[in-house]
């Protein structure tokens, strides 16, 4: 397996992670901000925002995680999109040579 096939898999595994809690935050953020617009006040919203899920309360360390999966993802994504191109043939392949006049 190829340098850039390793790259390539590890950062596929990680988005799906790093995806889950970004997804929370930006849906219940959004909620709570519509409906407290509506003066509707579902604070239960905010507490899942900041990382309370009830029996687990990740609140103390819920902004480190995001921040740092947010990195990784970056970093992993800058690391393929730069690291490495794939080589360029150098000769023309044997059916472009059979079409030459």
């Amino acid at each position: 397996m190829s340098r850039r096939q390793l790259r390539r898999r590890i950062h596929r595994a990680l988005v799906p992670i790093a995806a889950v809690p970004l997804i929370i935050t930006a849906l219940s953020g959004s909620i709570y901000g519509l409906m407290l617009a509506n003066d509707i006040d579902a604070f239960w919203l905010l507490k899942i925002h900041t990382g309370n899920f009830g029996v687990l309360n990740l609140q103390p360390y819920y902004s480190a995680i995001i921040g740092i999966l947010t990195l990784m993802i970056a970093f992993s994504g800058v690391g393929l999109m730069f690291g490495g191109r794939r080589k360029q043939p150098t000769s023309r392949s044997p059916e472009a040579k059979d079409q030459e006049p």
